[in-house]
């Protein structure tokens, strides 16, 4: 599965990019489409630039959230009209980046970011093509940090502001209102959230029509889908089926619309593998540390919200020989623990570990705290 001995030859902590799996999970998600359905990479999850350009070239959108992301998606080969921007603070420059880019749609989250994006567009001869991120107010079976649905959180508009917001949308001379946004939040493994988020859908609409107002071309469900972190090797590929399915049987679309997904977690988050060096076994009466040259630097979701990642031991004399563990990095936090009392292959200064998992929300959210180099990531390609 790993190129183990490449990987010796390599300064860790280093990404590690399974191709193979990422093209077979494309594929996964194209066989489960349906004509009227879009997909959009989520680049927040991971923009290495080669990770990017795959998934580019297998025809995919991309789902930016700040002008740094709508760059990167075209320098990978994104088209620019399979592009949709979302975020609650865009600033002049970033609007400016998508409406000269010609994007598909801006995410619009708020009456005064409408009103800003009608004015640059207005100044620049260009019709900004918007759709309302409205929140529905729908809680997920997920971490409190990665809600996004909830009337409490900062996203999105309230639902009582629809009508007063699609009117003032509608009025505005270099506004082209073409879609509904939404998006309930991260790691969402209870496909009944999805059919909530659908059903919720479908009163929207149909009080749009009641008030007289025209279905939208666009109905964007955002992403959220999860991956199993607790047993990578046997559900490497999400479940894009009953994803799918979820929305097909639950969502009523008007004739004519097409229906737009945001999928970043699951596309790439277990193809993506970090790989480390053990520096150090320190024991005390009570505790036995297996510190690894990667922290919370290289890997922050651990410390940032408890998470689980597999962690496996890839040079291990004895695989049956197990020890329970604290595996920790060398970062001056005492929140730089990946995970406590964990079972492991007996461990030696020197051996190679890989964080599993670690495809989505690893790499790009890496910072050079301590003063320490981001870590490099490398694709299959490039170790055969």
């Amino acid at each position: 599965m790993f190129p183990i001995e490449k990987f010796h030859k390599l300064r860790t902590p280093f990404y590690y990019y399974d191709t193979e799996l990422l093209r077979s999970t494309l594929n996964a998600i194209r066989d489960n489409l349906s004509a009227d359905m879009h997909v959009h990479y989520a680049v927040k999850a991971c923009a290495n630039p080669k990770v990017l350009a795959i998934i580019a070239k297998e025809g995919f959108g991309a789902d930016c959230v700040s002008g740094g992301e709508i760059e990167a998606a075209l320098k990978a080969g994104f088209p620019a009209d399979k592009i949709v921007y979302a975020g609650v603070g865009k600033s002049d420059r970033e609007i400016e980046l998508g409406l000269e880019a010609g994007i598909h749609a801006f995410n619009v989250e708020s009456i005064p970011e409408l009103e800003v994006i009608n004015q640059l567009a207005k100044g620049k001869g260009k019709t900004a093509r918007i759709a309302l991120r409205i929140n529905p107010n729908v809680g997920a079976h997920t971490h409190a940090n990665i809600t996004t649905g909830l009337a409490e959180n900062k996203f999105g508009i309230d639902m009582q502001c629809m009508e007063e917001v699609i009117a003032i949308a509608s009025s505005m001379e270099a506004i082209q209102f073409i879609g509904l946004h939404f998006h309930i939040g991260s790691q969402i493994l209870d496909m009944d959230d999805f059919a909530a988020l659908s059903l919720r859908i479908n009163e929207i609409q149909n009080r749009m029509e009641a008030a007289g107002i025209p279905a939208v071309s666009d109905i964007n469900v955002g992403g959220g889908l999860g991956i199993d972190y607790n047993q990578p090797d046997l559900h490497p590929i999400p479940d894009f089926c009953s994803y799918f399915n979820t929305y097909k049987q639950k969502l009523l679309l008007r004739p004519g619309q097409q229906l737009h997904f945001e999928l970043g977690r699951a596309v790439v988050g277990q193809c993506g593998t970090l790989i480390s060096h053990v520096l150090y076994i320190k024991s005390n009466p009570i505790k036995n540390f297996c510190i690894v040259d990667a922290g919370m630097t290289d890997l922050v979701r651990p410390a940032l919200y408890g998470a689980y990642h597999q962690i496996d031991n890839l040079t291990a004399e004895s695989p049956t020989d197990y020890v329970i563990y604290d595996v920790v990095g060398p970062i001056c936090e005492s929140s730089d623990v990946f995970i406590k009392n964990y079972g492991m292959p007996r461990t030696r200064r020197g051996d190679l570990v890989a964080f599993r998992s670690a495809g989505a929300y690893g790499e790009i959210m890496a910072s050079g705290y301590n003063c320490r180099p981001l870590p490099e990531g490398y694709i299959t390609e490039e170790l055969q």
